[in-house]
């Protein structure tokens, strides 16, 4: 097991990916008038890809367009003072190709916000890291 300096376990890609996979609720982090930017998404992890449903005429959809953006999710357990972070850094682009879109469109990918949300960004997991909090004194 590898520690960080802070003495979190460092996680593996593939440890990231996984966990990725376990969760709903994501923030991704862009640009916005030359200033950083940070919206909660719900998203579905498609192989090791990013997927993300939002309004054609987003602030977010236009943001990402063909532009590096950083995602973060996690999850923690106040209590037992546990859990993980991963963050993901890669490039953002708007789903053009009409096979791709319906391909996209069957999976279980719903919008939790309301309204129209007929535009899917992809975030590549160009840069994966990731780190597991374990109970103060224990690591696994």
């Amino acid at each position: 097991m590898k520690l960080d300096s802070a003495g979190l376990e460092v996680l593996s890609r593939d440890a990231c990916l996984s966990r990725l996979a376990t969760v709903a609720i994501g923030r991704i982090v862009f640009t916005d008038r030359a200033l950083p930017a940070v919206q909660p998404v719900n998203f579905l992890l498609d192989g090791e890809r990013i997927v993300i449903r939002v309004a054609i005429g987003s602030k977010l959809a236009a943001a990402t367009r063909n532009a590096i953006v950083a995602f973060e999710a996690d999850e923690f357990d106040a209590e037992t003072h546990t859990g993980w972070s991963v963050t993901v850094v890669g490039p953002a682009r708007a789903v053009t190709d009409p096979a791709e879109f319906a391909r996209l469109l069957t999976l279980p990918l719903t919008p939790w916000a309301p309204g129209s949300h007929d535009h899917f960004i992809v975030v590549g997991t160009d840069q994966v890291s990731g780190r597991l909090i374990h109970p103060a004194g224990r690591s696994s």
